[in-house]
């Protein structure tokens, strides 16, 4: 194992599961090395690992101003599925964080715009929480989030809480809709019309399944948002975390060394392979 991954290793305790959906959960963990969320920027990513069982990348979810480090998870393989099992006071080893964060310092006192789709928004949830405790940092945040379906919309309990936040417009749509569901129906580039979105002064973080990083890429282009304030996210298969295995590998680059985050301009002829 590489030296920097051993050196990245501890062990975390759960001290909290929350159920989102029916496939997705989020762990909450206190770290034996002492390291609190603080100590992970938005955007980066861990490696949670199974003892005896094997690892997953997933992103962290928390703020620094969080009590526990926070991951939301999909029940979608061996690993996940094992997690999705454990209870509080078990222990999973957590090795990072790594990769590159969402480029705040580069957004303040522009229009921010938070672009998610599905799981894509944990990774983002940094984000609003950072825009949130500092609400003159940026001039108006803009959230739009997409599901399937509102059964499938992830941490709907903190949506008060964000409505209630000065400067932050949360925006929410599905795919189908239900006989109670009052809200757009559409992907998620069907609410960039309503947003109020100033392309002269926006930068754009997305992150999300690739079609919807096109499209969303695609209509933000449409607009006048300037290719080199379009930041995303790609969440590939990563499995060492070091730019090792070259599993996660695009083109040049490795989405685990590399990003996960890039600007737009870095991934044109990578991703999305037509259209922009």
């Amino acid at each position: 194992m590489p030296r920097q991954a051993l050196q990245a290793f501890t062990r975390g305790t759960v001290r909290g599961v929350k159920k989102e959906t029916s496939d997705t959960f989020t762990l909450l963990f206190d770290l034996a090395d002492c390291r609190s969320p603080a100590d992970f920027m938005p955007g980066q990513f861990n490696m949670l690992y199974v003892f005896g069982v094997g690892e997953v990348p997933i992103s962290v979810a928390s703020f620094g101003r969080d009590s526990h480090l926070m991951h939301t998870i999909r029940s979608v393989g061996r690993v996940t599925r094992l997690l999705a099992a454990v209870t509080t006071g078990s222990s999973v080893g957590i090795r990072g964080p790594f990769g590159r964060g969402w480029p705040l310092a580069e957004a303040e006192g522009k229009q921010l715009l938070v672009i998610a789709g599905g799981l894509g928004l944990p990774p983002l949830r940094p984000v609003i929480e950072a825009a949130i405790a500092e609400p003159g940092r940026f001039d108006g945040v803009k959230v739009m989030y997409g599901a399937r379906t509102p059964a499938d919309l992830i941490y709907s309990y903190e949506y008060p809480r964000w409505h209630a936040a000065g400067g932050c417009d949360l925006l929410l749509t599905v795919d189908r809709g239900t006989s109670d569901w009052k809200g757009n129906v559409g992907v998620v580039t069907t609410l960039f019309p309503k947003a109020g979105i100033d392309p002269g002064r926006a930068v754009a973080l997305i992150c999300g399944p690739e079609l919807m990083l096109k499209f969303s890429i695609l209509e933000l282009a449409k607009i006048g948002v300037p290719a080199e304030r379009i930041f995303v996210s790609l969440e590939r298969n990563m499995s060492c975390a070091t730019g090792t295995c070259g599993h996660c590998q695009l083109g040049p680059l490795f989405i685990c060394r590399d990003g996960p985050v890039f600007g737009y301009p870095r991934l044109r002829g990578f991703f999305p392979r037509e259209g922009v």
